[in-house]
């Protein structure tokens, strides 16, 4: 059977949030991470999954429900930050970034993916563990038009792998389940749409420059060539 309905994920898998020299630097504050140092604290900030730091009580329960609230999400993330050397003021800038959608950058392919797909009829989703307003990514791009459903953790009240999120999903899109395919970076989270029935591709988060045609490889290992 033929895919009537794609999902995709949001971070590492659409989108990527990439560091830039200037969030490290010219701060005020002194603090200036080294490359390493600042790899792993946007690796620390854009994890699907796991959990990078000891937390207090307080911190472990925004950490456990981080992408059903805003104010939790916060919380839980200056933690991190904080918890992985940050200083107050560049966690609180840091921050600032994470959940700015301005600051988010497509991966090579996104567009023109969701643009055959919606050309073809195929009925489009994004479902994503997050606790922000990610439409302005792609609105800024024009690619709104071509997303037919908006499934964000925060305002649905269940995250990935929850069955609920995926089903939220697929009934809006109006779409078989076994003919929807759930296109993510991550197993243990986007894999949770089999348990509606849905099929899944995994994709890998590299860096932008170091993935150019994941999501067409991935369409096109289910019958959907994307021209280009």
């Amino acid at each position: 059977m033929g895919i009537e309905g794609a999902l995709f994920d949001f971070s590492g898998t659409t989108f990527r949030l990439e560091e830039k020299e200037s969030w490290f630097t010219g701060g005020g504050d002194g603090w200036t991470p080294d490359v390493h140092e600042a790899a792993e604290i946007m690796r620390r900030m854009t994890a699907p999954v796991g959990q990078s730091v000891a937390f207090d009580a307080e911190g472990q329960r925004a950490w456990d429900a981080r992408d059903l609230d805003p104010a939790l999400h916060r919380h839980a993330y200056l933690a991190v930050l904080r918890g992985s050397g940050v200083p107050e003021a560049a966690a609180e800038r840091l921050y600032g970034r994470l959940v700015d959608p301005a600051e988010w950058a497509p991966y090579a392919d996104t567009g023109a993916v969701l643009e055959t797909l919606a050309d073809r009829g195929i009925r489009v989703g994004i479902v994503s563990n997050i606790a922000f307003d990610i439409r302005p990514a792609f609105a800024a791009r024009g690619w709104d038009r071509f997303v037919d459903v908006m499934a964000l953790s925060y305002e649905i009240g269940a995250a990935k792998p929850d069955p609920a999120i995926f089903r939220h999903a697929i009934d809006r899109l109006g779409t078989d389940p076994a003919r929807t395919l759930m296109i993510g970076d991550s197993d243990a989270a986007d894999g949770g749409v089999r348990a509606v029935g849905g099929q899944f591709a995994l994709v890998d988060p590299l860096p932008i420059a170091q993935r150019p045609r994941a999501l067409t490889d991935a369409l096109a290992a289910h019958g959907i060539t994307v021209p280009g």
